[in-house]
Formats: C-alpha cells, sequence, structure tokens
C-alpha cells in the first residue's frame, strides 16, 4: 500500500490533500453557519442521560436556538453550561427569577429527577444566569445520536470504526477492480 503511495505524482499527491482540505472545510463552514442561524454556540446537542425522559432519551439529537432578545420562560427545555463542568446539561427551566436590572436567573430540573439542580450547579450557585445558556431546544431527532455516545462510551469501538473508515479510504483510491 506505501508503494502506491510513493508511486503518486506530485498532482495526484496534491489533489489527494485538497480533496481532503475541501471536506473538512465544507464541515466548518456547515457548523460555523448554523451557529450563526441558530445564534448558539453549539447549534446540536446529544443528550446524554435519562434525566429528561419521557421528554427526551439518551441519544436524542436536539437542535438549538439561542436568540437573546427572546425571553426564556418556566417550561422551557434549554442546555447550559455549569462553571466546572465540560458537558452542558439539557433540562427544563421550572423557575424565572428577573429583578429590576433585567437580570434574568433560572431554576431547572429534569423531568426525571425528584429535585432541581441546584446540587449539580457550582458550589454557592443557586441560579443559572442568561449567559450560561447554550440554546433552547426547538427541535430533536430521536436516538440518532446514540453513534456519539457509543464512541464515547466504547473508545476501541471509536478507533475500529475510525480503521474501517481509512482503510475503504485508501481502497477506493488504491485498489484496482478485479
Amino acid at each position: 500500500m506505501l508503494e502506491d503511495i510513493y508511486r503518486m505524482n506530485k498532482r495526484q499527491t496534491f489533489y489527494q490533500f485538497l480533496s481532503f482540505g475541501m471536506i473538512v472545510s465544507s464541515a466548518l463552514m456547515i457548523w460555523k453557519g448554523l451557529m450563526v442561524l441558530t445564534g448558539s454556540q453549539s447549534p446540536i446537542v446529544v443528550v446524554l442521560s435519562g434525566s429528561m425522559e419521557p421528554a427526551f432519551f439518551r441519544g436524542d439529537l436536539l437542535v438549538l436556538t439561542n436568540k437573546m432578545d427572546d425571553p426564556i420562560t418556566a417550561g422551557e427545555v434549554v442546555v447550559f453550561n455549569v462553571k466546572g463542568r465540560d458537558i452542558p446539561i439539557v433540562h427544563r427551566v421550572i423557575k424565572v427569577h428577573q429583578n429590576h436590572s433585567t437580570e434574568v436567573r433560572l431554576l431547572t430540573k429534569g423531568d426525571n429527577n425528584q429535585v432541581d439542580d441546584r446540587g449539580l450547579y457550582a458550589q454557592n450557585q443557586l441560579w443559572v444566569e442568561r449567559d450560561d445558556i447554550v440554546g433552547r431546544a426547538r427541535g430533536f431527532v430521536p436516538y440518532i445520536g446514540m453513534v456519539t455516545i457509543l464512541m464515547n462510551d466504547y473508545p476501541a469501538l471509536k478507533v475500529r470504526l475510525l480503521g474501517t473508515y481509512v482503510f475503504m479510504s485508501v481502497c477506493s483510491i488504491y485498489c484496482q477492480p478485479i
């Protein structure tokens, strides 16, 4: 297989790298376009736990928007970051608190949880602030995110899938049909 790579002339090698670069660039442009359209830094997220059942199940893919001028109301499902945690949380707003300076604070809870999320917030944090909101759930695709969950739960699966993809890509370029 390496011999085939060495046999490629400069033009073929350039085209292979150019094709790969175009695929990566296209994916980035689509992601950035979704960010602009939705106003969210993360326009799609995967539900990672069962805390929102029966509304959303583990593996559901959520489509988010985050328009700052649109007020958040109790009952909406939001995705928010907690200081000190890497993974955002998907939960429902159960209480909205707004003081005189128009500062909005939210209390959230998972539909399948018995208590509110104050135990999940950062130490000494009692509310989620508007700046912590990544987006609001506007739609979902059931179970499509299970691939992401499986690859995170089983890293060996990720390596195998990536290896299979690379092998098939190389074969499609260099292997001659019989």
